[in-house]
């Protein structure tokens, strides 16, 4: 932020917005608003495929997010990324927005947006497995290899492996996949080179964002000359779902990640990405009459599990110790 921006009145409003003390009541609100958000994301997907191919859903996403973001940074006052930036925000756009949001958009011309949604939430194992590769001071502990072994289980679950998988049902599962790896390793790729690299104090998180969406439009706009943007007449319904999964997914919904980031502690702020599965499933069944199995929410409940306990949200006992040659009989926590 440039200190000659503070004198103007939406930029006093975002930097109150994500520098004020942890409160529930001050959080609460941003954090439900954005797990929704992120949740019916999947919704608004299958929407706008109605309409529009993958890719035209993926540009439409990305170019609207992009608008909302510039807008906010003229607000805001915000620089955009220097040139420095651009090799590793190229790389990284094409991770967290390019390849996975094409991949999603995919996935569900051949599966149901409340299981592209419940798998999304394999995205924290994901993330810790590149980090584990990627970082050899992260060293895997019981905690996690017992987290990630719930969380992939919960995966099987979700799909149904034991029924078999259709043709098209395995693709739509596989993009999905490949869209949660990108956003795996694209945790430690941003984190080397660019949160946590030398170029860190050139990027404020809204230009961080802003850059990665204008990134996404170069790369996906190409695409879109090859495959097509429009496979049926634009509808009513096509239009507010791209500017719900754009404007408010790719855009408003970053300013609500530094709201909540702001107010609450890391450790709560990580948690909101387990619930729009959830939110997925419910939106899914209700508004595009999408069946359920059983076996969905429960695997749903396993990966969630899993992640928390993976990330260290939810703690294992320590294993009881012998002592003298024999054992002390207490689980202590951890």
């Amino acid at each position: 932020m440039h200190a000659q921006g503070r004198e103007c009145p939406a930029l006093r409003w975002y930097e109150w917005a994500v520098t004020q003390p942890s409160a529930t009541s001050r959080w609460l609100p941003s954090y439900l608003l954005l797990a929704l958000i992120w949740g019916g994301s999947f919704a608004f997907m299958k929407i706008g495929l109605e309409s529009l191919t993958p890719v035209g859903v993926s540009l439409g996403r990305i170019v609207l997010g992009a608008i909302t973001l510039l807008i906010i940074s003229a607000i805001t006052r915000t620089a955009l990324p220097p040139r420095r930036t651009w090799k590793p925000l190229f790389i990284y756009g094409a991770l967290v927005s390019t390849i996975p949001w094409t991949m999603f958009a995919f996935s569900e011309t051949h599966i149901s947006s409340a299981l592209a949604g419940i798998i999304n939430g394999a995205t924290p194992l994901m993330t810790l497995i590149a980090i584990l590769l990627v970082f050899p001071e992260e060293r895997p502990n019981r905690q996690r290899i017992i987290g990630l072994t719930i969380g992939f289980a919960g995966v099987l679950v979700v799909v149904g492996i034991w029924q078999g998988l259709g043709g098209g049902t395995l693709i739509g599962i596989g993009a999905c996949i490949i869209a949660i790896a990108c956003y795996g390793i694209s945790y430690p790729y941003g984190r080397r080179h660019l949160t946590g690299g030398p170029l860190a104090s050139d990027l404020t998180p809204l230009a961080l964002a802003t850059g990665v969406l204008l990134m996404g439009t170069i790369q996906t706009a190409p695409i879109a000359l090859f495959t097509g943007v429009v496979v049926a007449p634009i509808q009513t319904s096509t239009i507010i779902s791209m500017l719900g999964l754009g404007c408010l997914g790719s855009g408003i919904a970053y300013i609500l990640n530094f709201r909540v980031l702001g107010r609450a502690d890391a450790t709560t702020a990580s948690t909101v990405t387990y619930i729009p599965p959830l939110i997925a499933v419910i939106i899914g069944a209700i508004f595009l009459d999408e069946h359920i199995t059983w076996n969905q929410p429960i695997g749903g409940v396993l990966v969630v599990v899993g992640a928390a306990t993976a990330q260290g949200i939810l703690r294992l006992p320590k294993r009881s110790r012998v002592r003298g040659g024999r054992d002390s009989g207490t689980m202590t926590p951890s």
